[in-house]
C-alpha cells in the first residue's frame, strides 16, 4: 500500500507559474524544500510544483519577545507555536499538471484558486510524475536565476531518486542527471552549482 497524500496547506495567491501556500506551524518534516506538491485545478486536474522556500512569517509579539533582554520562557515558546496562529509559508514553483489523469511537463493552463488545500505528493505519484516524457519539467526548476538552483535541484532529485529507487528504478537519478547536464550544457557556471549539490 502506498503512502497517502495529505494537505499541507491552503493556497494564499497563485499563479501558473507558481503560487504560495499558508500553513501552521506545526514539529513535523513535511512539507520539506524540494518536495512535489500539487493543488487541483477544478475536481480532476491538478497542477504540479516543487517547493522552493518554506518561511514563517513574524507576528507583533514575537518581535517584542526577541528584542527583550531576558531569556524567553520555555512555555511561552511553546504556546505561540502551538496555541497561537502562527503562519508558515510555503512557496512553489510550478512544473507541469494533469488532465483527465493525462500528465504533462507544460505549465497549467490555468492558476489554481485561493484557499484550495495543496497535498505532498506520495512516492507513487512521484515516480509517474518524474518519468513522464523525457525530464521536461526540470527545465522550470532551471529557469529562476534568484532562487538557489543548485540546491534546489539536488533536494527534489534526491527526494525523487529515492521514490524510484523503492519502485524498482534506480537508475532514475543518472538520467536525470544527463538531463541535467544537457539542459545547462552552456551555462557552465551553473553546471558546476547543480552538480556540486548533488555530489554532497
Amino acid at each position: 500500500m502506498s503512502e497517502t497524500n495529505y494537505p499541507i496547506g491552503r493556497l494564499l495567491r497563485s499563479g501558473i507559474t507558481g503560487f504560495v501556500a499558508g500553513c501552521p506551524i506545526v514539529e513535523q518534516e513535511r512539507p520539506s524544500f524540494g518536495a512535489l506538491v500539487r493543488a487541483p485545478l477544478g475536481p480532476t486536474d491538478s497542477i504540479y510544483g516543487v517547493v522552493h522556500e518554506l518561511s514563517i512569517l513574524d507576528d507583533g509579539l514575537v518581535r517584542q519577545l526577541v528584542t527583550r533582554d531576558q531569556p524567553v520562557d520555555a512555555t511561552v515558546i511553546a504556546d505561540n507555536r502551538v496555541n497561537r496562529t502562527v503562519p508558515m509559508e510555503i512557496s512553489v514553483l510550478a512544473v507541469g499538471h494533469s488532465k483527465d489523469g493525462a500528465i504533462s511537463h507544460a505549465l497549467a493552463p490555468r492558476a489554481p484558486l485561493s484557499l484550495d488545500a495543496i497535498h505532498q505528493c506520495n512516492p507513487e505519484e512521484i515516480v509517474a510524475f518524474s518519468n513522464h516524457g523525457s525530464f521536461g519539467y526540470l527545465r522550470h526548476l532551471l529557469r529562476d536565476t534568484e532562487l538557489p538552483v543548485g540546491e534546489l535541484v539536488a533536494a527534489h532529485v534526491r527526494q525523487a531518486a529515492a521514490a524510484n529507487a523503492a519502485a524498482g528504478k534506480p537508475e532514475w537519478k543518472a538520467r536525470a542527471t544527463q538531463e541535467l547536464i544537457a539542459l545547462l550544457r552552456d551555462d557552465y557556471e551553473r553546471l558546476m552549482q547543480v552538480l556540486g549539490a548533488l555530489a554532497e
